[in-house]
C-alpha cells in the first residue's frame, strides 16, 4: 500500500531481492501511476484501493502510505490475517497503535515497525550491552537528532536529500499538512528516536515534557523533550529539521553507573567508556551499513517465515506514539504529561 517515494526506494527493492518472497501487487491512488510502478518494477498486479489489494492471495502487506490512513489499512490487513510492515509514524494516535498491537498479538501475526536504525550492527551491540547490564543501571540518555527535512516539513520542496537517487519524490503535503502527517518533526523524525529508546533499554515511557517551535511552518520544526522511562532513566532529547544541509547528527549517549556508550548513528561510529576510564572504539560502519533502509522489509519476510526474530516489533512503534502524543499534549499545555 502506497507505492510512493520510500516504498519504491526501500521496500519494493528489498522484497524483490529476497529469494523467498514475491511482490504480488502495488497500490497507488491513481491507476495509471500504479500501473507504471508495477511495470517498471516487474510486478504482476497494480491497484488503487485497499479492497483491490486484499482481493489477491497475500501473506503479508507493507503499508507505506501517509500516517492518516495507516490505522484503517493496518486494521483491515490484520483482520485478513496478514503479517504487516508499517512505516513510521505508526498511526496518528496512541490508542490506534495500541489496538493494532493487540490485534496482531491475538492473531499471532508478525507486525514490524519500519525503523532501519534498529538493524545496524552498532545498535544491536549497544542494545546487547545495555540489556546485559554491562553499563549498570541506566540513569540518563542524551540525544541530538537532526536531518535535512525542513523543506519537506514546510512543503516547499520534495527533493530527496535523504537517500540520494530515488525513483520518485514525495508529495508536498505528505509531511507539511498536519491532517495528513499528524505533525512535523515530532511525527517525521522523533518517531525514530522515541522507538529507539525502548529498543535500547527495554523500558517504556511514562512521562513527557516538551516544547516545540514551528518557525513559521504549519507544523513543528524544532523539538525539545524530557522523557522519563519506567526503569527510572531520564532522557534529554533535542530534534531539528535542519535548515542547513551541511551536516546532520544522530548522537546518542547512554550513561549508566558503570559506563557510557556513545553512538553517532549518522556517522556510523560507536565508543564504549567504562568505570576504569578505558575507551573501546568499535570498528566504524561502512557507508551502506549506516542506514540499512531495506532491512525492515527483509525482516518482515524472514519473521513471517520463522527464519528470524522480529527485530523491530510494533510494540516499539506503540511506545513511540505514546511519546509523540504526550509531547504534543505537553507542548500545547505547558505541563508534563503522564502516559497512562
Amino acid at each position: 500500500m502506497g507505492a510512493g517515494w520510500w516504498s519504491t526506494f526501500a521496500h519494493i527493492p528489498a522484497i524483490r531481492k529476497h529469494e523467498a518472497a514475491e511482490v504480488v501487487v502495488v497500490q497507488k491512488r491513481n491507476r495509471d501511476a500504479a500501473a507504471k510502478v508495477a511495470k517498471d518494477f516487474q510486478i504482476p498486479h497494480s491497484a488503487t484501493s485497499l479492497d483491490e489489494v486484499l482481493s489477491h492471495d497475500l501473506d503479508a502487506l507493507v503499508i507505506g502510505t501517509t500516517p492518516n490512513v495507516h490505522f484503517e489499512q493496518a486494521k483491515a490487513a490484520l483482520k485478513a490475517g496478514l503479517h504487516i510492515l508499517i512505516e513510521k509514524p505508526m498511526t496518528l494516535r496512541a490508542s490506534e497503535a495500541r489496538e493494532l498491537v493487540d490485534m496482531a498479538k491475538a492473531r499471532n501475526l508478525q507486525f514490524v515497525i519500519s525503523c532501519p536504525w534498529h538493524y545496524t550492527a552498532h545498535s544491536i551491540e549497544a542494545r546487547r550491552r545495555i540489556q546485559a547490564g554491562e553499563l549498570g543501571q541506566i540513569h540518563h540518555i542524551n540525544i541530538l537528532m537532526t536531518n535535512f527535512v525542513e523543506d519537506f516539513i514546510r512543503g516547499t520542496s520534495t527533493t530527496d536529500t535523504h537517500s540520494g537517487e530515488s525513483y520518485m519524490e514525495p508529495n508536498k503535503s505528505s509531511y507539511s499538512d498536519p491532517s495528513i502527517a499528524g505533525g512535523g518533526q515530532i511525527y517525521t523524525q522523533v518517531s525514530h528516536v522515541a522507538a529507539y529508546l525502548p529498543y535500547l533499554t527495554d523500558q517504556k515511557p511514562v512521562r513527557v515534557f516538551a516544547e516545540f517551535a514551528n518557525a513559521g511552518a504549519r507544523v513543528d520544526l524544532f523539538n525539545a523533550l524530557t522523557v522519563k522511562l519506567d526503569g527510572g532513566t531520564i532522557v534529554s532529547l533535542g530534534s531539528v529539521g535542519a535548515p542547513m544541509q551541511t551536516e546532520r547528527q544522530y548522537e546518542v549517549r547512554v550513561f549508566g553507573e558503570d559506563g557510557m556508550i556513545f553512538l553517532e548513528l549518522w556517522k556510523g561510529t560507536m565508543t564504549v567508556h567504562d568505570r576504569t576510564n578505558a575507551v573501546q572504539t568499535i570498528p566504524p560502519l561502512g557507508e551502506d551499513e549506516i542506514y540499512p533502509h531495506e532491512a525492515p522489509a527483509k525482516n518482515l519476510v524472514d519473521a513471517a517465515l520463522g527464519l528470524s526474530e522480529n527485530i523491530s516489533p510494533a510494540t516499539l512503534g506503540l511506545a513511540s506514539m505514546e511519546v509523540i502524543e504526550a509531547a504534543c499534549q505537553s507542548a500545547d499545555s505547558g505541563q508534563s504529561v503522564t502516559i497512562r
